[in-house]
């Protein structure tokens, strides 16, 4: 298994920290559906973005750190293309160390 982190910009108005936190739940299951197993999650709450994305001037920033193959990270890319609350997001995988 190779590690990898993911940083996400959601949407700040998703309703609620339960929302938000419905959506890393649904995230995490991609992971470990795929034989994953998550690091860490380091939510880093609301920011000002540098620049407008799709009419938000503001994001809540989350970085997750996993371990996982690489078709488990394939699909979680995939599901967070497809998650509208996800504005933007960079998946990158980490060296061994």
């Amino acid at each position: 298994m190779r590690p990898y982190e993911i940083m996400l910009v959601l949407d700040p108005k998703l309703e609620g920290d339960e929302e938000r936190e419905a959506l890393l739940q649904r995230l995490q299951q991609v992971v470990t559906d795929g034989g994953g197993e998550i690091t860490k999650v380091d939510p880093w709450g609301k920011r000002r973005l540098a620049y407008e994305i799709q009419g938000n001037t503001e994001g809540y920033y989350v970085v997750m750190t996993f371990r996982s193959e690489s078709a488990a990270a394939q699909e979680l890319e995939r599901v967070v293309k497809l998650t509208e609350e996800i504005i933007r997001h960079l998946l990158v995988r980490l060296d061994e160390k």
